[in-house]
């Protein structure tokens, strides 16, 4: 079912529930209206009616939906499809080069690194799918260690860089305030994902040039926040909290031609309220950037203040 078809569904659908409620209602005043000498049973048909218009405002409700809910599947396959396929297309091309034809060992390197490169790419969107299953189980029971957020950050943006093939300049962590560690209980290759994802995401969505800064601050005194801010396509208000569900992808021309699985901020989101935080986005608007907030319990080193 394509785009069109599945908004003349949705239209349909709502256009039958307003008719039946209409018919409804028109049916039952006419009933009280025929028989209002006999209470009690206009008050058991005032009942009655009640239930059946809620009864047909949640199946409404329900195929609506679920018509979206299957779009927005449709568009994660759509989107799976292409970053496996296109990397996998890409390494083949380039091995059938060097198989076919002598190549310069200068060229064969810049071929290794460009195979290497869409492997990561490719290993990277199988673990992100992987990623999203895993977090359906609500309790992993996995160990969880002290983790110094600062070292973690730094890994992530270093990874992210090379990933995206930028200037060490681009993506920038802030020193944090007064020089403290600031540590947090949890699965660090969980928080790696959640970090890695936004990175990647404000590096994406910055076709312009990428400028990235992060900062790591103390907030309420127990909890620790990870704020990523770039300069990229930025957000309209109704998308802050619409971009965390599963397969969500922003509309609009902006973001079309950017690809992605709609997992990402899922996971983000999902990781952080495991851990015991949460994640939001905010932005002044589209084309002025994203601040993406990474929520997470502060915890102890080792003392009593939670810092060293």
């Amino acid at each position: 079912m394509n785009i069109t078809r599945r908004s003349g569904a949705i239209a349909t659908f709502i256009t039958l529930g307003v008719l039946t409620v209409g018919l409804a209602v028109t049916l039952n005043i006419g009933w009280i209206i025929l028989n209002e000498r006999t209470f009690a049973l206009a008050i058991l048909g005032v009942i009655l009616f009640a239930a059946l218009i809620a009864g047909v405002v949640l199946n409404t409700v329900f195929l609506v939906r679920e018509i979206r809910r299957n779009e927005r599947q449709d568009s994660f396959l759509n989107a799976v499809t292409h970053e496996l396929k296109t990397p996998i297309a890409s390494i083949r091309l380039y091995l059938e080069t060097l198989q076919r034809r002598p190549v310069e060992e200068s060229q064969r390197q810049e071929f290794y690194k460009i195979m290497l490169s869409d492997s990561d790419r490719l290993l990277a969107t199988v673990e992100q799918v992987l990623k999203a299953g895993q977090l359906g189980q609500r309790h992993r029971q996995q160990n969880r260690t002290l983790i110094n957020l600062e070292s973690l950050v730094t890994d992530c943006i270093a990874i992210t860089v090379q990933r995206h093939h930028l200037p060490l300049s681009s993506i920038t962590l802030e020193p944090v305030p007064g020089g403290v560690r600031l540590y947090s209980q949890g699965i660090a290759e969980d928080l790696r994902t959640a970090v890695i994802n936004v990175l990647d995401n404000a590096a994406k969505y910055s076709p312009d040039g990428v400028c990235v800064r992060c900062t790591l601050a103390i907030s309420n005194y127990t909890m620790v926040t990870l704020r990523v801010t770039d300069t990229g396509v930025g957000l309209p208000a109704n998308q802050f909290k619409r971009i965390f569900n599963r397969f969500y992808r922003v509309p609009g021309r902006a973001v079309a031609k950017i690809k992605g699985t709609g997992l990402g901020l899922f996971l983000v989101r999902n990781i952080a309220r495991q851990h015991g935080g949460d994640a939001t986005a905010t932005s002044p608007g589209p084309g002025l950037g994203t601040t993406i907030t990474i929520t997470l319990p502060l915890a102890n080193s080792g003392g009593s203040t939670g810092i060293q």
